[in-house]
């Protein structure tokens, strides 16, 4: 295996979206426990005083919504690294969406114009964020080239999708679609897109537990089993001949990760060198 030096600008950079990529999750973890911990403490405090009012109800609705955001975008920030990383981007806008147009229905008056357009926004961006949730978990096996697992989590993709735009199209049309008289087949043709949509959900996964990938490039020692590595220098030039068992391992972290060896072998050398 050869490795090439990347420019110390590229190599600062890396580092410094890793650092906020690491903070955000930390973040999104620390607003799950806050959120469910302060929704929990309302509760029981309402319950005992025996003062649960409508500002009692909101501000359990407010933190129960921060709550459910935050693991929705944990699920996208899970990608943030991953060569899909645009996918879990456009998963954080809708959780971000998701979160406005919440609280603003929590705080509004119910009763005022205009709820249906903010409840039509908040459910719609809703359904994207835990669709795209969704996606981004098993997205995190992008990178594995055995075609069962790749054609099966297309395939779990296009349901996901499906199933979200089932959901969506009655909200925005107001009923429209599917319109009278077709409500048994869309819920026919729903009941199937999802039952293949949990399907691939639990296969997939499974699948690639038990499914390894070979090595895209076999490579091996060429000193014998009991030499670590060996590593020629030049100017500019750093080639490591790696064990058998080393390569295979950085091969697997490259296909877990969607990427090639040389960039999984960097990344981990940096890792150990921080």
């Amino acid at each position: 295996m050869t490795t090439t030096p990347t420019p110390t600008r590229n190599a600062a950079a890396e580092h410094r979206r890793d650092s906020a990529i690491g903070a955000a999750r930390k973040g999104a973890i620390y607003g799950i426990i806050v959120s469910f911990s302060l929704a929990a403490i309302v509760g029981i405090i309402a319950l005992l005083s025996g003062d649960f009012g409508e500002t009692q109800g909101r501000i359990i609705l407010m933190t129960l919504l921060l709550g459910a955001t935050s693991i929705t975008a944990l699920c996208h920030l899970a990608i943030a690294d991953r060569a899909m990383r645009i996918v879990g981007f456009v998963g954080l806008a809708a959780s971000a969406i998701t979160l406005i147009t919440g609280l603003v229905l929590i705080w509004r008056d119910w009763n005022s114009p205009g709820f249906d357009e903010w409840f039509k926004a908040f459910a719609t961006a809703g359904i994207l964020a835990v669709s795209f949730a969704h996606a981004n978990l098993l997205l995190l096996l992008a990178g594995r080239r055995r075609a069962v697992i790749r054609y099966g989590l297309m395939l779990t993709l296009v349901m996901i999708a499906a199933v979200a735009i089932m959901f969506i199209l009655p909200i925005l049309s107001n009923g429209d679609i599917p319109g009278p008289g077709n409500e048994e087949w869309y819920t026919r043709l729903f009941g199937v897109v999802g039952i293949l949509d949990v399907l691939g959900t639990v296969v997939v996964p499974v699948l690639a537990i038990f499914v390894k990938d070979a090595p895209a490039v076999a490579v091996a020692d060429a000193m014998g089993a009991d030499a670590h590595a060996v590593a020629p220098v030049t100017a500019d030039h750093l080639a490591l001949t790696l064990p058998a068992d080393l390569a295979r391992a950085v091969e697997q972290r490259a296909a877990a990760d969607g990427v090639d060896a040389t960039t999984a072998a960097l990344d981990a050398l940096r890792r150990g060198l921080q």
